[in-house]
């Protein structure tokens, strides 16, 4: 499947910045928050990252302007998983609001969806037995923050299949993020 819209579920600490870093490199980008405040919080922190590029350098004001159009907002995590074909969630380290939102990414995501998850405390594998995609769930995990050079570790679970890791790998070059794979 090729990614064109790239779901974020988390608007508070990492969501905002891979919203971006997805805004940023072309992607249709829907970055989902439970609150308004949330919501505003995570687009302000996404329009001053962008405005920090443009003082330094290292993103014009036109790259600005389209990564902005590329990004949306809402605040159910169904609406966000008919529309994305990468789904990754970014909510707080908590094993019980993970499950959560692999459940309702399992029963709302279109076909062939990737699952993934930003966590690094959480297991991939606990994870994907949730849910009925095993071979379509994958961890990410991003090192770095835009337009630098950064890294991102693709975590594959017992069954993650070569296609959901190539199209992650893929993900990772079009943002210029070095793809290191690791088993989880």
């Amino acid at each position: 499947m090729e990614i064109k819209t790239i779901g974020i579920i988390g608007a508070a600490t990492f969501g905002p910045s891979i919203a971006c870093l997805a805004a940023l490199y072309g992607y249709q980008t829907i970055l989902q928050g439970v609150s308004p405040e949330l919501l505003e919080d995570g687009t302000l922190f996404i329009r001053r990252r962008l405005d920090e590029g443009v003082v330094d350098g290292s993103i014009t004001p036109q790259q600005k302007q389209k990564a902005l159009a590329n990004l949306a907002t809402s605040r159910s995590v169904e609406d966000v998983c008919r529309e994305a074909h990468l789904l990754i969630e970014a909510a707080q380290e908590e094993i019980e609001v993970k499950l959560e939102i692999f459940t309702l990414f399992d029963k709302f995501a279109i076909p062939g969806a990737i699952l993934a998850t930003s966590s690094a405390t959480i297991s991939i594998i606990e994870l994907a037995e949730i849910t009925f995609r095993t071979e379509n769930c994958v961890g990410m995990r991003f090192r770095g923050w835009l337009p630098q050079a950064g890294l991102l570790e693709i975590i594959r679970a017992h069954e993650t299949s070569d296609a959901t890791v190539s199209a992650c790998a893929a993900v990772a070059k079009r943002m210029k993020r070095d793809a290191i794979v690791l088993r989880a």
